[in-house]
Formats: C-alpha cells, structure tokens, sequence
C-alpha cells in the first residue's frame, strides 16, 4: 500500500520532519520516585525515533501539579539533567523531540502532595478515579485506584504561580535539549479545566465568556514564548471531549477561539485530539477539525483512532497536516516501518502500560526480529 502523504516530508518551525507519522504523548510511567526521567526512557524514545516528531509523556511542571506514579517533571535540575540524557539518545538516532509541559490542576489527588487539597479553576471535582501512590510494601503490579476531589479554587495568586510554573518548565526543556514545547491543553487537565465550561464556573476575568475562559490559556503562552520561539511550540486540545466530568456548552466556538490564539502567536502546531472512530475517546457527533482548520494556518496534527491508511487519506485530503499515534506505539517502537510496509501490527500487553521497568516498555521487538 503506497502512503505517499503520510511519508512525505514537512518544515515544522525550521525542522524537517522525514515523515508526517507523530508519536502521541504516552504517560508510561518509567522515571525514578521522584520523578527523574532515566536512562530506560532514552532507550524506549531512541528505539522509535525514525517517526517524524516524538511528543514526549506529559512532563509536570511543578510537583503541585503532579498526580501520577512515577511520571517525569521538568521543575528542578535533576530532572532536566535526566532528560539531557533521553533527549541526547534521541538526537543519536536521528529522531528529533519536544517537551509535553502539563499540570494536572484538580485531578491530582491529595496522595501526591503530602495531603493538601488539589486546585482548579473551580471547586469542582473531576469525575472518576485514577491511580494513587503504592502502599510501601509494594512490590510491583496495579497501583490502587481513588475518586477524584473537590479541588481548591484558585486564587489570582495561583493562577500567577502556575504561569510561572509553565514559563519555568519551557526554559527547562530547552535547557535538558529538548527541540521545542508542545503546552498540554487536552484531556481535562489544568489548562482545558479553564476553557470548557462544565468545569469552568468562575466568574472573573478567567471565567464565563471564551474570551475570559482563553484567558488562561493565552498568558502561559506569552511566559512559554519569552524562551522558546513560537515556531517551537505547539497546543494539545480536546474541545470535544467529555472525559473525566469534561464538556464545553459550544465545543465549536471554543475551538474557533483556541485556533485564533494559536493563529495570532504563530506557534508551529495545533495538536487536536478528535477520534474518527470510536475507542478509547468517543468520536465526537459534530467534529470541529474544519474549524480549526479555517482559522490555524500552522500545521495540524490529528489524533484519534488512525491507521497508515486513514492518516494517509486525512493528510492527502488536506484535512491535517500529520496524525499522531498514540497506543499503537507501546508495542511497536517500529511503527514507522510496519506503515510503510504494511506489516501487522504487535498487540500491547497493557498489565504493564504504567507500571514496571523494562517488560512492555522497552522489550517489544520490532517486526523483523520476530
């Protein structure tokens, strides 16, 4: 099967992609207790380097904004040493890589910092649960699961301090060699808690209008932009998702409004997460794609539910740009290759997706060995 689209080259803000395959953020996981990043993790991007661009996990900016085992930060100076070293595996094998910066802001629990009651932009509870610290006899396997909280509302003070969190977090990744920044605006964390509605319930200059509830959104991308270049930057969104107690009354205009921002910083992308089928997020009944399209003259990812053949078709239908792939890259580092060559696809063994170290991380062969 010829994928001409897919694996023709593209200029993303001065680097040439080889390809239009972009691998999605995967929280995998795999950094110390303390949220170092380490050397298995030079070793698992480096084994799928040949994709165009490799978005990292989502990389918390401050320990606050931190509610996941063993995910990676980019706040203090271990950190950015420990992702010198994934970033250098990266660059040894040709591939190139940016930063996810990500606060989860009222989905952290109270487990992960020391007890303290979680923020947000309002006093509203995520719902569902997600997974919280070991017991310390743990000795490996599933991590218990807890509900989510009513979080704090955050004061103008907070607000400041995450900004500056942010700003921190883009002077780290360009300091720990990372190729640029992409802002974590998806999947109901901190900053998309301030742009959808249902979890948006302020009602000052952060809250109620688009224009209020962009507000946010807009300042942490004026304090990424004061070190990385636009053109290095890229916004992760999910306006049509109601995951995790989410949801927008007009995903439509909220898109619109996000899409003009991003037009009128010049970032280099628009990463929307919109499935074309049902899976792991449901597609949405009224998909906002052509929205962003008309007013974002950038280059578009999309994400959600792809295959070789569908992304080819998007990109060939001047529909994006490139399409990112997100689960199919657990068990096969060489995706690339399998596309290109329309060899089936290796079956993740999602037991060890987010906990463990080397087993269904780094040992999943690539097609030619098996």
């Amino acid at each position: 099967m010829s994928l001409d689209s897919l694996f023709s080259p593209l200029d993303l803000g001065g680097l040439t992609l080889p390809n239009r395959v972009i691998m999605a953020p995967l929280t995998r996981a795999r950094a110390s207790v303390d949220n170092v990043p380490c050397a298995l993790m030079g070793q698992y991007y480096a084994q799928r380097a040949d994709c165009g661009l490799i978005v990292s996990e989502a990389t918390a900016v401050d320990p606050f904004g931190m509610g996941w085992y063993r995910v990676p930060g980019i706040w203090n100076d271990d950190q950015v040493r420990g992702w010198q070293g994934v970033t250098a595996a990266v660059h040894d094998a040709g591939g190139r890589i940016f930063a996810q910066l990500w606060h989860m802001g009222r989905l952290v629990l109270p487990d992960y910092i020391a007890g303290a009651q979680p923020i947000g932009p309002s006093a509203i509870a995520g719902v569902g649960e997600t997974m919280a610290p070991p017991s310390p006899d743990y000795s490996g396997g599933f991590l218990p699961m807890k509900p989510y909280v009513v979080p704090r509302e955050m004061t103008a003070e907070d607000i400041a301090q995450v900004i500056e969190a942010y700003g921190r977090g883009a002077v780290n990744a360009l300091r720990a060699g990372f190729d640029g920044v992409e802002i974590h605006a998806a999947n109901g964390y901190i900053i998309d808690q301030f742009l959808q509605s249902n979890s948006n319930h302020r009602n000052d200059a952060y809250g109620g209008s688009l224009a209020n509830r962009t507000r946010f959104l807009r300042e942490v991308l004026e304090a990424v932009t004061r070190s990385v270049p636009a053109s290095r930057v890229g916004i992760r969104i999910s306006p049509t998702s109601d995951r995790k107690g989410m949801g927008d009354e007009n995903p439509g205009a909220l898109a619109e409004a996000v899409a003009q921002i991003a037009q009128d910083f010049g970032i280099a992308y628009l990463h929307l997460i919109e499935p074309i089928a049902s899976g792991f997020m449901e597609k949405p009944e009224n998909p906002v794609i052509d929205r962003v399209r008309a007013l974002f003259g950038g280059v578009l990812v999309q994400n959600g539910s792809f295959d070789g053949a569908a992304a080819d078709a998007c990109i060939a239908a001047s529909k994006a740009d490139a399409v990112s792939f997100g689960r199919p890259y657990i068990a096969n580092p060489d995706l690339v290759t399998r596309m290109r060559n329309s060899l089936p696809l290796a079956q993740p063994n999602f037991d060890y997706a987010y906990v463990g170290e080397e087993k269904g991380y780094t040992d999943y062969p690539p097609a030619h060995a098996n």
